[in-house]
């Protein structure tokens, strides 16, 4: 929600509907969940949302100066009373509002009196970029991935070729946790791996599904059936995810995660969004788990 209120930002920006926005911003969303018997979690209420997001001087500043090659009728930006109410209707309620929950119902049905809203908490946000806060690559990588919800190695993705697992393991393993889950094996899932410089093969393979598996595998079948399914060497992640291909400026900005996958002039963009099939599994045994591990070729990609 975070990501999307961000996006938002920026479009109401360039359309001119909020032309006294300017680019610099943070944008951050504060989620109560409830934890069913089962294990999985179901958001409950939106507790906060703070954005704090630079724009022109209030009730001063002229569209004609603001926006380059504009040429229509002269306007004063608004008042900062103003803002925070355009920004509340336009950019919050809008965005919450196009985004549907598992349960069906829209975002915005968990926004309400209760939520506790921050616009510009620290009042007027006039200097930003690097004008106002020096910075550096690499930064923000927790709203690059899961917002703090999910673990995360430490490395940045951007700027850095496949064959480099900070990038190229996080998208294979967020594909291995939603293919556990897709399939039906578990209602929630985590999965780490991790490497050595110079060894192709992962050094181990961590599953955590919070006691929530849906049917007879346990968490180490689960795992044995990742290690069956998929290879984690980097070459192989390169080829089963398309990422020899030049494609990373989508990536750049809006997290990595939890993007729509599709396909532009033959070029995949978010495979790593797309689910595997693991539900045969799902009807077997933990014995009959242990067969097709010990039949399969898990040693050529695994490190037993």
């Amino acid at each position: 929600m975070a990501t999307r209120l961000g996006k938002t930002l920026t479009e109401v920006r360039k359309s001119g509907e909020c032309w006294w926005l300017r680019p610099d911003g943070k944008t951050q969303v504060t989620i109560e969940y409830m934890q069913h018997p089962d294990g999985s979690v179901e958001p409950k209420k939106i507790h906060t949302v703070v954005i704090s997001t630079q724009h022109a001087e209030p009730s001063k500043a002229k569209r004609t100066q603001e926006c380059a090659g504009y040429t229509g009728a002269e306007m004063v930006a608004p008042s900062m009373e103003q803002m925070n109410k355009e920004i509340e209707e336009k950019v919050i309620k809008r965005t919450l509002q196009s985004i549907k929950l598992k349960s069906g119902q829209p975002a915005i049905s968990l926004y309400g009196s209760h939520t506790h809203l921050h616009i510009n908490p620290s009042g007027k946000f006039i200097i930003g970029g690097p004008q106002g806060d020096a910075g550096l690559t690499g930064r923000k990588i927790i709203i690059d991935t899961y917002g703090g919800w999910g673990a995360h190695g430490g490395g940045a993705f951007s700027g850095k070729d496949p064959t480099k697992v900070d990038r190229s393991a996080a998208y294979i393993c967020r594909q291995m946790a939603k293919s556990v889950v897709n399939s039906g094996l578990s209602a929630r899932c985590l999965v780490q791996l991790s490497y050595a410089i110079g060894v192709a093969k992962p050094l181990s393979l961590f599953v955590e599904t919070y006691g929530s598996e849906k049917g007879s595998l346990d968490v180490d079948s689960i795992t044995k059936v990742l290690k069956i399914e998929f290879d984690c060497r980097p070459g192989a992640i390169a080829q089963s995810l398309a990422l020899r291909e030049p494609k990373y400026q989508e990536t750049a900005a809006y997290c990595h995660f939890g993007r729509e996958p599709c396909t532009k002039g033959g070029i995949k963009f978010f495979e790593w969004e797309n689910p595997k099939d693991l539900s045969k599994y799902k009807a077997m045994s933990t014995d009959q788990v242990d067969a097709a591990l010990k039949g399969s070729t898990y040693l050529t990609k695994w490190v037993d």
